[in-house]
Order: C-alpha cells, then sequence, then structure tokens
C-alpha cells in the first residue's frame, strides 16, 4: 500500500486497475463510488484529483472514462459514427442521422494504435457471423479508400446508394463482396461502381 493514499484512495486505485484490465477500459465516476462505497460523486472526484496530484493517477476531465494509471495502457475514444449493415446493403451510413449523438466508445491503444481517422458503427444483421461479427458488435473503422484482398470492409455501392459489411475480393473488372454466413450470397459489383469508406481494424462485442 502507498504510505501517503487513504484507505478509501488505495481500494480507488484498486479498483481502477482492476476494472481496467477485465474490460479494456477505465470505469466511470458512478461505477467507483458504487465499487468503493461512496454514493455521491463529487467526493469520488475530490478523491481522484488527490490521486492525480499525489502521481498516482492521470486523468482528463474532457473525456468520458479518461482515467489512467501511470503503467496501464492508455485509452482512446473513437466516436460511434452510426450503423451498418450485414446483411443485405441499406442506405450508407453517412447519409443516415447518427443515433449516437457523440457517444464514444473508450479502447485501449494497443487495440487503436493511430486514432486519426478511425471510428465505430454498430452492427445489423448476420452476415459476418462465422467472422465472428454479430448484431449489436461494433466494428471499428479506419478510414481509407483502398483494401487488400480478405480484408473487412465498409462497401458502399454507388448506383445503388447503398452501404454493406463484407469482404473484398477484387476479381477483374468487379468486386466480389463475400459475407461470411452460408445463408447469404455474395454480392457482386462493378469496379467503379464501389466506393471503399473503411477497413476494419477491431471488433467490439459490450456485454451488458
Amino acid at each position: 500500500m502507498v504510505a501517503s493514499l487513504s484507505e478509501r484512495q488505495q481500494h480507488i486505485i484498486e479498483f481502477i486497475g482492476q476494472y481496467q484490465d477485465e474490460n479494456g477500459y477505465p470505469p466511470t465516476i458512478r461505477e467507483i463510488g458504487k465499487a468503493v462505497g461512496i454514493t455521491s460523486t463529487s467526493v469520488v472526484k475530490y478523491n481522484l484529483e488527490r490521486l492525480k496530484e499525489k502521481g498516482c493517477l492521470n486523468r482528463s476531465k474532457e473525456v468520458s472514462r479518461g482515467l489512467h494509471l501511470p503503467g496501464q495502457r492508455k485509452v482512446v475514444n473513437v466516436p460511434k459514427a452510426g450503423v451498418i449493415r450485414a446483411g443485405e446493403p441499406k442506405m450508407s451510413f453517412g447519409q443516415q442521422e447518427n443515433i449516437f449523438g457523440g457517444e464514444t466508445l473508450a479502447l485501449t491503444q494497443d487495440l487503436v494504435t493511430d486514432p486519426e481517422q478511425v471510428y465505430a458503427l454498430q452492427v445489423k444483421g448476420d452476415s459476418m457471423i462465422d467472422a465472428l461479427v454479430a448484431e449489436g458488435d461494433w466494428v471499428v473503422v479506419r478510414h481509407q479508400p483502398t483494401a487488400q484482398r480478405g480484408d473487412m470492409i465498409v462497401a458502399w455501392i454507388r448506383d445503388r446508394e447503398e452501404t454493406t459489411l463484407k469482404y473484398y475480393h477484387p476479381e477483374g473488372p468487379q468486386v466480389r463482396l463475400q459475407p461470411a454466413n452460408p445463408a447469404y450470397e455474395p454480392i457482386y459489383v462493378a469496379s467503379g461502381d464501389l466506393e471503399i469508406q473503411g477497413k476494419v481494424i477491431a471488433i467490439v462485442r459490450q456485454i451488458q
């Protein structure tokens, strides 16, 4: 135990470390209070500030869950940009209202080494189920206009003005958008009618 810490502050540090290790991101103020028996969020914030002053905690007030223990993995907040279909193509997510209103996913930097041009989309449908992408999961996407054969991409089919989540397989003058579910047929698109909106770099399943 660190001598300069109160018993309560030591419990807070231990809980933050355990929570981070188990979930990959830090707890909220309310979660900390519940875990250590503090009902007032202002009291939790007071102790977090004291821990920060003592060099036991890094804290950013500008981001959600902005807590970081020295030596632990840094947390990156990835914006929730909308919904993506893993099934039959639907309207491009960029043309839909973003129902998440500025919410973010808190991920560790080992998953998102470069947070620039990275966003998250919630999956609807089951066409990528054999790739362990289920309905309700989040795909973390790096915005880029190109991809390698076999990459999982966010594909916009220009002539239909529809978007879908599939594996990318260029085949001469056309592209095969391959599902990962035998119940679905591949989609064939002329190369000129396909726009790659990004490559999937991580899949996140939030357990309630």
